[in-house]
């Protein structure tokens, strides 16, 4: 179908629209630049020697006087304060000096009071002394003046023509002039010229003999580059340019400092992971916004503590903070290598969710009881080592007894508590600070199970909910065997619940080794049953027989005592 207008062939359309190739563009300016090069010297030369003048008052009034006025302001109210005028005049003086540029030798900065004397005089030239401000005209004028500032042209005492700005300071009292002498303006503007003269005649020759291959090497970094931020957008991620054989210009520049950029980025994003879970990190980066929002989700929830953690802390100060991310560094890695994700650090404490990645595909629960039998064995671990190195200084000398208390104290044992089910998941707070947490009755259940980990002496105790889901999966089923440990009311709880400690037969520590603690274990719950059906002396007998530091418990508690009349089996707990 005919469109009516006519296609020229050097050029691409889009719809009716020529697209202009970048390589014409350019053929054109630098075509343009030549021919404006050779044509237009003198007009470049006598440009730039007009810049430079304007460029020279603009450094005065702006940046030097401005400066200069705002130190003599500053140094008039220490003077008010200190009473030391000298002092105050001698550091205006000093700042003065300090600002002139290097190719400002001949400069002056002066305070000149109405009658010709001065306040202050500055000059990089340690030549260059003036005692007084000998152009009357020069003080006339500035005293004529209505707004009492502006630009200043005098002859010096030693007989120069200087031009500059000034400007009055009513609490000083005096005119402040910041000046350069003519005769060094006009020497740079010969400069200008011939640096000019010079710089036409390389341009041309350099437009001429190489404007063909900085041009190609131009539209090639421009084309690598545009591919290589095409793809990062596509893949949401940021990476690097890669600028290794490009060639130095304004272009490569420009990458370079997006490569900065990235670079930037990248380590706050890898900061902003360290502080966020790593699901909101992905999320915000994929969404490019965090929203105050959460759900209901089937979660499992672990919780870990540090047993006697207030007598640690009591005995190493400020050293326990070293400890605790030696611990913590293992225990976080096994929760990520678990697909947990950690919720909470709170202190001593750690809370990791699992289920909440919903690309994987694994029972949390399972991944759950895993994470909580390798924090043990990395805090049994350290304890070993602790034991060899005092071992070693054991072999010299014994300890002292601050020496003991440290050893003890470095000695971490842990308990973990899991339980799982619905809860809140998600961000709260609001648009300027809020959190990514866990909330519900589940959690709080979880570090309560945790806590009873003190009580009947085992590393780890989970729910009924976590045992059932674990035992759906055929490989966890026939890794773990649970046994019942107790039926419990625990605070804040109005029915009773039952608490299961969970072995695992790969379990490598030696008090915790399956074929050691199994036939234990099935005696003590015989003895279990026989606790809950009210036979307390058959339940003594069978919890004595069993050996288990968990049967002691119940030993204690049950006393030589018979059960209540309305016993019903499970234990209310006054403590969390």
């Amino acid at each position: 179908m005919k469109t009516g207008k006519r296609h020229l062939k050097f050029f691409q359309y889009v719809g009716d629209t020529p697209i202009v190739p970048t390589k014409l563009k350019i053929i054109i300016f630098f075509v343009a630049m030549l021919l404006l090069s050779t044509f237009s010297t003198n007009l470049v030369a006598i440009m730039l020697s007009q810049r430079k003048t304007i460029q020279l008052s603009n450094i005065v009034l702006v940046d030097k006087l401005t400066e200069l006025y705002n130190v003599a302001n500053s140094q008039k109210q220490i003077e008010a304060y200190s009473q030391d005028t000298q002092t105050s005049i001698d550091s205006i003086a000093q700042s003065a000096k300090n600002g002139f540029a290097k190719d400002e030798k001949n400069s002056v900065a002066l305070g000149v009071n109405p009658d010709g004397s001065l306040l202050f005089f500055a000059t990089p030239n340690e030549e260059l002394k003036w005692e007084r401000f000998t152009d009357k005209d020069c003080i006339e004028m500035m005293e004529n003046s209505e707004t009492h500032e502006g630009s200043v042209s005098f002859i010096s005492p030693d007989g120069d023509e200087y031009f500059g700005v000034y400007k009055y300071h009513p609490d000083w009292l005096t005119y402040i002039i910041r000046a350069n002498r003519r005769s060094d303006t006009n020497r740079a503007m010969y400069q200008v010229l011939w640096i000019t003269v010079v710089l036409v005649l390389i341009m041309s020759a350099f437009f001429i003999l190489m404007g063909t291959k900085i041009l190609d090497g131009l539209l090639s970094n421009i084309n690598k580059f545009s591919t290589q931020l095409y793809k990062m957008q596509q893949d949401k991620k940021l990476n690097l340019i890669d600028i290794s054989e490009s060639p130095n210009d304004d272009i490569t520049y420009l990458a370079a400092n997006f490569n900065s950029l990235s670079s930037t980025i990248t380590n706050l994003l890898q900061i902003f992971q360290k502080f966020v879970p790593e699901n909101v990190v992905r999320k915000a980066h994929e969404e490019q916004f965090i929203r105050l929002e959460g759900s209901q989700r089937e979660l499992t929830i672990l919780f870990s503590d540090i047993k006697s953690f207030t007598y640690r802390t009591e005995v190493l100060g400020n050293d326990i903070i070293g400890l605790l991310n030696v611990h913590y560094d293992s225990v976080i890695r096994k929760v990520s290598e678990n697909n947990g994700i950690i919720g909470s650090i709170i202190g001593d404490a750690i809370l990791a969710s699992y289920g909440i990645e919903e690309h994987v595909e694994t029972n949390k629960s399972y991944d759950a009881i895993k994470t909580a039998w390798e924090i043990t064995a990395v805090t049994s671990e350290l304890r070993k080592k602790m034991s060899d190195r005092r071992a070693v200084l054991e072999k010299e000398r014994p300890l002292t007894e601050s020496e003991e208390r440290v050893y003890q104290a470095v000695m971490l044992d842990v308990g973990v508590g899991i339980d799982g089910g619905n809860v809140f998941y998600g961000n709260i707070g609001s648009s300027k600070r809020m959190a990514n947490t866990v909330i519900g009755d589940n959690v709080n259940s979880a570090s309560r199970l945790e806590g009873l980990t003190r009580i009947y002496k085992v590393p780890v105790i989970v729910s009924s909910y976590i045992m059932e889901e674990t035992l759906s999966n055929n490989e966890a089923a026939s890794r773990y065997k649970f046994y019942e440990i107790d039926t419990v009311q625990v605070k804040g709880k109005t029915e009773g619940v039952k608490i299961y400690f969970p072995l695992d037969k790969e379990c490598s520590l030696e008090e915790w080794k399956f074929e050691y603690l199994d036939e234990k274990f099935k005696i003590f719950e015989c003895g279990l049953k026989a606790y809950y059906d009210g036979d307390w002396k058959t339940a003594r007998a069978e919890f004595k027989k069993s050996g288990l530091d968990v049967a002691k418990v119940f030993l204690e508690r049950i006393g030589m005592k018979s059960s209540p009349e309305d016993w019903s089996g499970i234990w209310t707990m006054t403590t969390k």
